[in-house]
């Protein structure tokens, strides 16, 4: 079993989420940034490659003070649990994402740095081992499972979403698309990796103008 899992995205209208440098760009509108807010206050966890950690360093929290409200209302926790993929351990232990505003699991494989490991272990990080060279994600998606995580939001970056796709990974994608254009041939785009054997085909399930961009919804078909 595996919780349902859907990527959030924000792209450019030429679909680079950053630029060369990987420098965190502003693409989202007011509007989309209120949207994202909802899905995470919606969501059981959230899910991010180690990249985005170096780069962006997010919180990854739920910014509203009555989403926050809502989910404590419900019984859950103020802010979803917080899902770092991180084959080898890299993750700075400074990382906005280690505070104690949210429960932090670094996934990580045979081939972490070992003594990082336990340094993460020592300031209650929970850590998850599973995969020789990279992280298994089938097996992540077990153990989120058994963790009663149901609904798993997925924030990039792209290299993750291609190795969650790759795998079968994912229900659903939604692209918000901001009125910028980036360029730039090495700049990341909303999937990276190498091509696909065979075009991973999408159904539209709704679109609409929001703010100064557009946000377009798809479902994976099998």
């Amino acid at each position: 079993m595996r919780p349902f899992v859907f990527i959030n995205v924000a792209s450019s209208v030429d679909g680079k989420i950053s630029n060369e440098k990987r420098i965190q760009l502003r693409i989202s509108s007011k509007e989309d940034l209120k949207r994202v807010d909802e899905l995470r206050a919606k969501s059981d966890a959230i899910m991010v490659g180690i990249g985005t950690v170096l780069s962006d360093d997010p919180s990854l929290t739920v910014k509203s003070d009555e989403l926050r409200r809502m989910r404590i209302r419900e019984g859950k926790e103020p802010n979803p649990i917080r899902v770092v993929v991180d084959s080898k351990c890299r993750i700075p232990l400074n990382a906005k994402i280690l505070d104690f505003s949210a429960k932090t699991i670094v996934a990580v494989s045979e081939k972490a740095d070992f003594a990082k490991v336990k340094k993460l272990r020592d300031i209650g990080v929970d850590i998850f081992i599973a995969g020789k060279d990279k992280v298994d994600l089938k097996a992540l998606m077990n153990y989120l499972y058994d963790r009663g995580v149901r609904v798993l939001m997925v924030e990039g970056g792209a290299t993750l979403n291609w190795a969650l796709l790759k795998e079968n990974l994912v229900d659903e994608i939604y692209v918000y698309y901001g009125n910028i254009i980036i360029g730039g041939v090495k700049a990341p785009t909303i999937v990276d990796g190498v091509s696909f054997d065979r075009p991973i085909k999408l159904e539209l399930i709704g679109f609409e103008k929001l703010g100064e961009g557009i946000l377009t919804k798809w479902r994976i078909l099998r």
